[in-house]
């Protein structure tokens, strides 16, 4: 069975990012397509991998400026060629689910969600681009063009894979499609339960807007109580403006510090909608309870008084008054860690590997019933 996969561009690191590292160690000979692929933001992560990009990575400012390059995008994907692969899994939030693929080749999309911009989000994304007024208003022009376009290349897939129940209504919504549920890979083995507790609360990873961290940290200015933040992005400085001293930044830290952050940690504090959210498990393999705002992927993975709580309003009038009410005592770290397990890494290659072979079986039986 030849196998290829695809990403939509790798510019930075995320949890969309650990799930191809996951694919690519379950099939460590198959290529890996990609728009554009910036080494500098992995550490060496896919240094030793077989990496092929579009006709984009080579163009002027297209790693430092790649949005710019949006509206040529469609067209670098369709540009793969894929046509000698048994099965090609797709790696998508974006772009990645329009490759063109054979009649003898199964496309299996693992949708990490549909494209934001282009469907829930995309009024905001248009009130935050950080652009002058005409470019503002242009942009919804190739927008709707090419929100036609992911419309009909979410029918090129013939199984798609959700990464939570959230997403899978999401694809039903907007592209009209069934899909199987898997959640995403997280390596829970990396983190365990500290004998010792600190004073603080936690909360971090990609600091963009549509996280919310700002409502955590107006929340935490008024109780006072110490809360670190780890993780960067281009919020970060805006956050740290916002923060008052009992509020610590610690930036992008190695695994060894966040296993320990998280495992000392009173809470963690999730105040966004997630698709999934795996710094939530994260820190439910690390024994520590979660504070979650109650909707999207967090009501899939935290459990109300086993593993967390959650606020009802995503405001930080509701956050505050949660963490004030919040008992940590009642969280036992072991049962904690013990529920986060059923979401590793080894169940997520398990399911992936086992559809992959049967998805590719299927087909196989087909076309030997037709004759083919």
């Amino acid at each position: 069975m030849k196998i290829a996969l695809v990403h939509d561009h790798l510019t930075q690191e995320g949890g969309a990012e650990k799930t191809l590292l996951a694919l690519q160690e379950i099939w460590p000979e198959a290529p890996t397509y990609t728009l554009l692929y910036d080494k500098s933001k992995f550490n060496g992560s896919f240094a030793n991998k077989n990496i092929k990009t579009s006709f984009l990575q080579n163009w002027p400012g297209s790693l430092k400026h790649y949005q710019w390059f949006l509206p040529l995008m469609p067209q670098a994907t369709e540009s793969y060629d894929l046509m000698d692969y048994d099965v090609v899994i797709s790696s998508c939030s974006a772009l990645a689910k329009g490759v063109i693929t054979g009649s003898q080749t199964v496309h299996i999309c693992y949708c990490h969600t549909p494209t934001r911009y282009l469907w829930s989000d995309t009024h905001r994304y248009v009130e935050e681009l950080k652009s002058n007024r005409l470019v503002k208003k242009i942009v919804p022009y190739y927008l709707h063009r090419l929100r036609l376009w992911d419309q009909l290349a979410a029918q090129r897939v013939d199984t798609f894979v959700a990464n939570s129940n959230y997403v899978s209504k999401r694809i039903k919504k907007y592209y009209r499609r069934d899909s199987l549920v898997i959640h995403p890979p997280v390596q829970t083995t990396n983190f365990s339960i500290s004998d010792k507790i600190g004073n603080y609360y936690l909360t971090g990873g990609r600091l963009v807007s549509y996280k919310r961290f700002d409502l955590t940290i107006r929340a935490f200015n008024r109780l006072g109580i110490p809360l670190k933040i780890f993780g960067e992005g281009p919020e970060f400085e805006n956050l740290k403006k916002m923060a008052k001293p009992n509020i610590e930044f610690l930036g992008k830290i190695s695994a060894d510090d966040l296993k320990k952050v998280y495992s000392q940690a009173i809470a963690f504090i999730h105040p966004q909608v997630e698709d999934f959210g795996i710094t939530i498990v994260e820190s439910m393999a690390s024994g520590r309870p979660v504070i979650a705002y109650g909707e999207g992927g967090a009501c899939e993975t935290v459990v109300w008084g086993k593993t967390g709580q959650f606020f009802d309003e995503q405001s930080w009038e509701a956050l505050a008054d949660t963490v004030v009410r919040f008992k940590p005592e009642n969280y036992k770290p072991q049962e904690i860690k013990n529920y986060a397990e059923q979401f590793s890494q080894q169940n997520f290659k398990k399911r992936i590997e086992e559809l992959a072979k049967n998805e590719w079986e299927k087909l196989k039986t087909n076309q030997i019933r037709c004759g083919l």
